[in-house]
């Protein structure tokens, strides 16, 4: 089943509304519960013993289409449609290499109901943005068309239903759609080409030797794109787009019995051309293959993976088999638990883990990751070896199964919890991945039943044989990845993959568990001195006579769910720009190094199977611990973070561990342009902040456990405290808690402002752009521009504005740069304005080029720039950029995640108060003239800065 817990990870949805501009939400909307289908037409439990997910209506039309449909009312509004293809790049013959992912390009560019190159603009008029409310997925087995529908109205629904539907039976496969888009492809493989895509082909290439996938890149290949034509791009269509192929997935605000309506009016006329193809023979995994292959790349840290495969097999989706993927599920944990804990101790590896997937239809793959502290992976692999073989030899003791199965039991929980809330977009995906991987979906509230009635049949014996034929397969390979060749790399991988070793049992957990009452002790508790209720936002704002204060949102939009928010100190304005140094170890190192004397290890065993977490990150104003809990664990998450605060841990493995990290990444940035990009352009737009700079190794190196706790120690002891609780929780039981976590810690130290702290400078203009330089394929440039603009709370509506103003021209840059000229694939603009600091802001337009187009960007830049300075827009143009934005307003506002992230820091700044109730109408008020008075403002010739990030050789064009 498709919503089990072992086959993904667990995604929660925010709850969002199409209020224009309202307080908090109260309420929660459970998505309405359709007839239950009959199984003549739930199609999709077809071999299963499964009880059917009755919130669904599934169909088929007369020529063979596929549908589900149902009534979710999250967001309010909204219509999700997914529309999928059962082919991908498997079903490409050796000379079609590429063709579904350019087939995919092509039916948006235009169709049977769309002139060309429009429909980005009508879905803009609906509010659509482009990229993320419509977009499409190729993949190895399936081609996905998406399009989330905000504010579907019968027209709009009808319109986007229309062009879906020509979208699929008759896109413009000509010559000149087909030349265009082929550039456009071509330069988007291009642009992904780096050591990391060359790591994953050679291991996609050696772990399925023999195999279809083994030679099938999802985007194809310069050679076999460049062969692209109509004839064949047509038969292509021809044989796989077809009705008996396809299946049209829609959840969301409209009548079930509308969304069928629409799926007969738009896609029964629809007919295939001849028989139905065959599905290709995806193949079996080599039994007899290479054993090994190491992978030399400079800038990719050392890893190796082991991979157990095993002949993929079409499943009965039934009650026995997901009760066996439980058990499958604990045995992976129980291991994986073993291996992270001697990894936070100071093991030979930073990171170890053991996952089960089924791979493309192709193989039943068992992979074991592992990354060596050092570059001494031989001693990792054995190590790790030692580990599974341990677990291979004997069972599980009864306290290892019953952690897990609480983590379990927890994650159950809160799928059952989150499922009233749950974006119907997400269930609109949970049908097609069903159907792409041959399951089904369950209701959460099924699923726990059927984890319930496996608990008791959980023995020792069974989590060994589990454990016996994950690393049971018909082909067993290892890969190494590595910046220089090691010597006999066949002999020494053969022998860490083969070679006997003794089962370590040292790995296996100490039995038990600890309480709460192990965290060392807070104060006494103390009530708020203060409690002020704000109707206009329907929050509470209380204060502790220690200094703390805290805002309270009750409400039930996310049942059963709480958001924390811890904020204190001042975040990067807590050091001063050229002593931010240590400031990047904070996330690595603190959610780690343990309480007091107690280790991380031990504080898991305190949470096993409780919703509570300990998240950190640093933002402009405040440090930052954040969890998603609920409401029978808060206190003792505010416990666990008060705990944190007021004795923190200082163990030295955590600092050790995150320096291995830290040293082996570093060199990954330069594998391509934009990775290279990415990692100093906060910094360089900062004026060489060192807050904001990725440390080398020769920087990473110095710091040791002593240093760390000397910096981080004030940090953590110094500066306000605000605590946001947003969801669905008790009000006094809340406060109470509250007063005996945070209210009982001892009053903080006033956080001391450095010189400078409170700023951000933006860099100076340069003669000639910044040049970088990367180690990754010499056709790859990135090009950047960017404008000073400025900051603050005080004025955001501005900040606000600038967001239209670099929609206009990202619209601009991609529809010339992108769909007309082929440049480049990803161009793009953006605009930061900093509301915590009263400069710093920018509007910045990049993309990656062929060297030869570096100049052009540039010039091409500045037109759209004066452009928007010398004229103002039309009133359709910018209909289209301001409608997203306004309806990713309407569409967030009920989630409590978007309201903790907006009041953040209205504790100590109740301005934001004022700016939050702006927020719809600064993006509604925007005009032609406000734009062209923006532009001429900001985008000053003299005020330009440039930088390029250009390969660090220089080379011919290569026709890759």
């Amino acid at each position: 089943m498709n919503t089990s817990l072992f086959r993904t990870a667990l995604a929660l949805s925010l709850l969002v509304s199409t209020a224009a501009f309202a307080a908090p939400p109260t309420n929660t909307v459970a998505p309405a519960v359709a007839e239950a289908p009959s199984k003549a037409t739930a199609w999709l439990y077809e071999g299963s013993d499964l009880p059917p997910d009755t919130s669904w209506t599934f169909g088929s039309l007369p020529n063979g289409l596929k549908y589900a449909v149902k009534r979710n009312e999250v967001p309010a509004g909204q219509v999700a449609i997914r529309v999928r293809i059962d082919a991908g790049a498997l079903h490409e013959e050796d000379n079609e290499q590429g063709y579904a992912h350019l087939l995919e390009h092509l039916a948006f560019r235009g169709s049977e109901h769309i002139p060309e190159g429009e429909a980005k603009r009508i879905w803009q008029r609906l509010g659509v943005s482009f990229g993320s409310d419509s977009n499409a997925q190729t993949t190895t087995t399936q081609t996905v068309y998406k399009l989330d529908l905000p504010s579907a109205s019968p027209a709009s629904l009808d319109e986007s239903m229309k062009m879906l539907s020509g979208m699929m039976r008759a896109p413009n496969i000509m010559a000149s759609a087909v030349n265009a888009e082929r550039a456009i492809v071509m330069a988007e493989l291009r642009e992904a080409e780096s050591a990391q895509l060359d790591l994953d082909n050679a291991a996609r290439e050696h772990l399925f030797q023999g195999q279809r996938l083994a030679k099938r890149p999802t985007a194809g290949t310069m050679a076999t794109l460049a062969l692209a034509n109509v004839d064949g791009l047509r038969g292509f269509h021809r044989r796989w787009y077809r009705p008996d192929n396809a299946v049209v997935v829609i959840a969301g605000d409209v009548d079930p019995a509308l969304l069928e309506t629409q799926i007969q009016r738009h896609f029964g006329s629809w007919k295939g051309d001849g028989p139905r193809a065959v599905q290709p023979d995806f193949g079996r995994p080599k039994k007899d293959g290479k054993l090994s292959v190491a992978v030399i790349e400079p800038t990719l840290p050392t890893t190796a993976a082991i991979a157990y495969l095993r002949p993929w097999q079409q499943v009965d989706d039934t009650v026995a088999y997901n009760e066996q993927l439980i058990v499958d599920g604990l045995a992976q944990r129980i291991i994986n638990r073993r291996l992270e804990n001697m990894a936070r101790d100071g093991a030979s590896f930073t990171l170890a883990q053991v996952g089960q997937q089924d791979v493309s239809r192709t193989a039943d793959l068992t992979l074991v990751n592992v990354r060596p502290l050092s570059n001494n992976w031989e001693q990792a692999v054995k190590d790790v070896r030692a580990v599974i073989t341990d677990a291979l030899e004997t069972a599980p003791v009864p306290d290892d199964i019953a952690r897990e199965l609480a983590i379990f039991a927890d994650e159950f929980r809160t799928r059952v919890d989150s499922y009233p809330f749950e974006a119907a977009a997400k269930q609109a995906e949970d049908i097609v991945r069903a159907v792409d991987i041959r399951e089904t979906v369950v209701q959460p509230q099924t699923a726990l039943d059927i984890f319930d009635q496996t608990k008791p049949k959980v023995t020792p014996e069974r989590i060994l044989a589990a454990t016996r034929a994950l690393f049971a397969a018909d082909a067993t390979y290892i890969t190494l990845s590595a910046p220089t060749a090691p010597a006999d790399a066949d002999k020494r991988l053969a022998a860490a993959l083969m070679a006997p070793v003794s089962g370590n049992a040292k790995a296996r957990l100490a039995a038990g568990s600890l309480g709460f009452d192990a965290l060392p002790p807070l104060g006494k508790a103390k009530p708020p001195v203060s409690a002020v209720v704000d109707d206009s936002f329907g929050i509470e704002k209380l204060s502790f006579a220690n200094g703390v204060r805290a805002i309270l949102s009750p409400n039930k939009a996310e049942s059963g769910q709480v958001r924390l928010l811890v904020r204190f100190g001042r975040g990067f304005q807590a050091v001063a720009p050229n002593a931010g140094g240590m400031l990047w170890a904070g996330p690595m190192v603190l959610p780690d190094n343990g309480i007091g004397a107690l280790t991380r290890s031990q504080i898991d065993q305190m949470i096993n199977g409780r919703r509570i977490e300990l998240n950190f990150t640093v933002d402009n104003d405040a440090f930052e611990f954040a969890s998603t809990t609920r409401a029978d664990d808060v206190a003792d998450q505010l416990k666990l973070i008060a705990a944190k605060l007021e004795h923190p841990g200082w163990q030295p493995a955590a600092v050790e561990r995150a320096k291995a990290y830290a040293i082996s990444d570093y060199d990954g940035y330069a594998m391509s342009a934009l990775a290279l990009m990415q990692r100093d352009l906060q910094y360089q737009l900062t004026g060489l902040d060192m807050r904001w700079k990725i440390p080398p190794p020769s920087q990473v190196r110095t710091l040791n456990p002593a240093k760390f706790r000397a910096y981080w120690a004030p940090l953590l002891a110094s500066g306000p405290i605000e605590v946001l609780v947003f969801g669905d929780f008790d009000r006094d039981k809340i406060v109470a808690a509250l007063g005996e976590s945070f209210g009982a810690i001892k009053p903080r130290k006033a956080a001391l402002v450095p010189p400078n702290a409170g700023t951000m400078r933006f860099p100076a203009k340069l003669a000639t752009p910044l040049r970088l330089t990367h180690k990754g394929p010499s056709d790859q440039v990135v090009a950047v521009i960017a404008w000073p603009t400025g900051g603050g709370l005080s004025a955001i509506s501005e900040g606000r504005e600038l967001e239209i103003l670099a929609a206009l021209f990202r619209d601009r840059l991609f529809e010339k740069f992108r769909a007309e000229q082929a440049a480049s694939y990803s161009p793009d603009m953006a605009s930061n304005w900093p509301d915590e600091f009263a400069s710093g802001g920018f509007l910045m337009a990049y993309s990656q080029v062929q060297p030869k187009d570096r100049d052009r960007f540039f010039a091409f830049a500045r037109e759209i720039a004066a452009d928007l300075a010398a004229r103002p827009v039309d009133d359709d143009e910018l209909k289209r950029a301001v409608e997203p934005a306004k309806q990713y307003v309407e569409r967030a506002t009920s989630g409590n995640m978007f309201w903790i992230t907006q009041m953040e820091g209205a504790s100590y700044a109740p301005q934001r108060f004022a700016a939050l109730s702006r927020l719809y109408s600064d993006y509604a008020k925007v005009t032609p003239a406000r734009i062209q008075e923006l532009a001429k403002r900001y985008f000053r010739e003299d005020k330009a800065w440039q930088m390029v990030v250009e390969p660090e050789k220089k080379a011919a064009i290569s026709a890759r």
